[in-house]
């Protein structure tokens, strides 16, 4: 990894998706740039000095070293640049994860029990399920991976404005209606909250990330993955959102067959942990993230996710 320096002159270190690298390839010559982002990962607006003359206040960002454009989609431009027509915006709409809907496991995190096994043994001799206690049942934040049903827990991001100073959206103000969830294909997909709905993937890219579109109902099914909560989810404490929401994402992930019948990439890139939160001692993990981000803003959250198999 290396940084430009950014105090003098401005360069322009850019570098193609993987879709126009593929373009390029094709040749014919009529190869042309259409669409481009930009993105202010690396800038911490904080650095802004109120206090300094006028033309000291942003020195210290403008020098800001900035990172070389590399191809890596999961390490780079997480924070889009957006035009606005309406200059009388104060709020922009965010994505939250809903833990007071679905609470997360001790390590704040959602951890995914790739088998049957793993999930629930129906042993009470030396139990190897870590996703149902057998006292106080289903624990909080453990999915279960090979469901097809409701099992388990899953995952609720909400999105609206974070501010107490709204009341109501107004016309004017851009909502999402649309998401966007990235994962890794080698380790799971995308379905619906109650297990029964699956999606393709609309592209896989070439370090393994599935991205999923999903609308309000993708696909003409009749399970729902985008709601509109009501107002009085905000007043009853139903959502992290402190103000308006606008929309209700709801998901599940479903493991990967080779997680389940194979231990090799567990061993390729995991780990085994003996951890007093699970029911016992020789757990194999990935640890993993989902990223989930908006159509029309492009706010993006990224949900940490834990792979998990007893063995």
């Amino acid at each position: 990894m290396a940084f430009q320096n950014n105090s003098g002159d401005i360069i322009l270190d850019v570098v193609l998706t993987d879709e126009g690298r593929r373009l390029l390839a094709l040749g014919g010559g009529d190869f042309e740039i259409t669409q481009f982002a930009l993105g202010d990962d690396e800038i911490n607006y904080a650095l802004f000095e109120t206090g300094s003359t006028t033309a000291l206040q942003d020195l210290s960002i403008l020098q800001t070293p900035i990172l070389e454009a590399f191809t890596n989609n999961t390490s780079m431009m997480k924070s889009k640049l957006l035009s606005l027509t309406d200059s009388s915006l104060l709020y922009l709409p965010v994505l939250r994860l809903n833990t007071l809907r679905e609470p997360l496991t001790a390590q704040n995190n959602f951890v995914v029990c790739v088998d049957s096994v793993t999930w629930d043994d129906s042993s009470s001799t030396s139990p190897k399920s870590i996703g149902v206690d057998s006292e106080s049942g289903e624990r909080d934040g453990f999915i279960y991976g090979a469901s097809t049903d409701d099992s388990g827990a899953h995952i609720v991001v909400d999105s609206g404005i974070d501010s107490t100073d709204i009341t109501q959206l107004t016309d004017g103000t851009p909502i999402e209606t649309s998401f966007m969830i990235q994962i890794d294909n080698r380790l799971g997909s995308i379905v619906s909250k109650d297990g029964t709905s699956s999606l393709s993937p609309t592209s896989i890219d070439d370090d393994n990330v599935a991205t999923y579109l999903i609308q309000s109902n993708p696909a003409g099914g009749s399970t729902s993955w985008v709601s509109s909560p009501s107002q009085e989810n905000y007043e009853n404490n139903d959502t992290p959102i402190n103000g308006p929401i606008s929309k209700r994402l709801l998901f599940k992930i479903r493991s990967s067959e080779d997680l389940r019948v194979s231990n090799f990439l567990f061993n390729r890139i995991g780990s085994t942990i003996s951890d007093s939160t699970y029911a016992h001692d020789n757990v194999k993990i990935i640890d993993s993230i989902v990223r989930v981000s908006g159509i029309t803003t492009g706010y993006s959250l990224d949900i940490p996710v834990r792979f998990a198999k007893s063995v």
